[in-house]
Formats: structure tokens, sequence, C-alpha cells
């Protein structure tokens, strides 16, 4: 299948609405499977943005082309930092980031979600993530043992003095979990008091290999049947419920000499 990443600079809202119906258009007429696009890609940190508005562009966008599912990285509404995927001109899954990134004040800007989310496209189960969520693998993990995924899709506004901690927590929920991995990454940012560098896109199979594309957006892959793993870390997962910590230099009951 074919999977397209955008590599997206944020300009003005107007800008960004009518950059992204073209850029939907290009797309999926290119024949791709799923669409993404990176987080905050219309409205950034500072940008005004009206919820209404947005969701009849994406409707508008992925109507047009009913065979494409459509990520479209995340965009303010209700307070919350929302991941929305549509298909064939309506909403079919959403995700609210959980993990708010403290340093850039995001707490002030948006109340945490309280669940993570899934979404069947195609066949394939995915997980969704969001930037600052790849830090706690702990999220990656419930979404692959308790939703069964198969692939996770990453949305962020990482920047690229950082982009190899962005790559090498993404190489390892794919390692740990033997999913694919598919990150989209905003790759810059031109607005007055918010001029940004993002990190790269990346795509890594279960086995944590990128995955090479010729122009930078576009990825070809075989998600069925999954490679052959060396160690399935699910299936020799063992849930351990009890953690015990030996004070330094002291003794504990049932310990001899």
């Amino acid at each position: 299948m074919k999977i397209y990443l955008s590599r997206w600079t944020c300009l003005d809202v107007e800008s960004n609405l009518t950059r992204l119906r073209a850029e939907a258009d290009e797309a999926a007429q290119g024949g791709s499977d799923w669409v993404v696009f990176p987080e905050s890609f219309l409205n950034g940190y500072t940008r005004k943005v009206e919820p209404e508005k947005v969701r009849q562009a994406f409707g508008e966008a992925s109507a047009a082309h009913p065979a494409t599912a459509f990520l479209f990285g995340s965009f303010t509404e209700d307070r919350r930092n929302r991941m929305t995927v549509w298909q064939g001109g309506r909403e079919v899954a959403r995700y609210d980031k959980v993990h708010l990134f403290g340093p850039n004040d995001e707490p002030a800007l948006w109340d945490q979600g309280d669940r993570y989310a899934a979404v069947e496209l195609g066949g394939t189960k995915v997980g969704l993530l969001n930037c600052n969520d790849l830090r706690f693998p702990e999220q990656a993990r419930t979404l692959k043992l308790e939703a069964g995924v198969e692939a996770y899709v990453a949305v962020a506004w990482w920047p690229w003095r950082r982009t190899h901690i962005w790559e090498t927590l993404l190489r390892a929920r794919a390692i740990e979990n033997g999913a694919w991995v598919f990150a989209c990454c905003v790759s810059g940012s031109r607005y007055p008091g918010e001029d940004f560098a993002g990190a790269g896109n990346y795509v890594f199979d279960p086995h944590g290999e990128p995955v090479r594309t010729r122009d930078d957006r576009t990825y070809e892959v075989d998600l069925s049947p999954s490679p052959a793993l060396v160690l399935d870390t699910t299936k020799s997962f063992v849930d351990i419920a009890v953690v015990e910590v030996f004070p330094n230099g002291e003794r504990t009951g049932g310990l001899r000499d």
C-alpha cells in the first residue's frame, strides 16, 4: 500500500486551509491509501482556528476521495489537541492528546485526553499517538496488548534540534511492539512569534528498520503479512503486579546469609 506523509510548513490558518485541500487532492490522486498530516498543522500554538470551518474542510477533502483514509494530524477543539481520522466525508475516529508537553506550556492551552485510541483502516488496526506520547511506552504497549494494533501513526510538532530523540523513540516503539510506525512531523512554521524548524518524517518496520522514500513523502509498504519477528514480545510478555524494593544495606525477612 502507499502511505503519504506530508512535509508541512505551517503558515496562517486561511493559507493552510487552502493548501490542505490542494495537497489532499494531490496525494489521493497519486494513489495514496493513507494521507497523514502533522500535529497542529493548521493552527500551531498561537493561531486561532474555527473548528466548524476545519471540519468542513476535512469533510470536503475526504468526501472527494472516499477510497483514501485521511489522518488530519490534530487541531484545537473543545480545549483538546485532537487527532482526527476521516474517510468518505465523515470522521471515523478521534484521539485527544494525553501526554501534554509541559516545557511548551501545553497544559495552559489544552486539557489532556482521558483515553487511548485505535482505528481499523483497510483491515489494519492502527494506534494513534501524538508527539510527546512517544515518551510513554506504556501507551503504545497498551494499544498493542489490548487493541491488537499492527501499526502506529504518530504525528508531531517536534523540533529539528531534537530529531535524534524523535527518531530513537519511534524506532523503539516499533521494535518493542513488533509493529509498523508511520511518523509525520511538521517541517516548519513561518508565523510571527512562532518561527520553527521541525524534525523529519520516518517509517519503521516491525524490526525497527527504516523504510526509504524517493520523494520524502510517499512510502510504499506491504503490511500483510508482517515480517517474521526474532522475538514476539506480546507472546512472551509476563504481567507482573509486584515490585520488591530492598532497602540499601538492610536485610529483609526471608533472606539468609
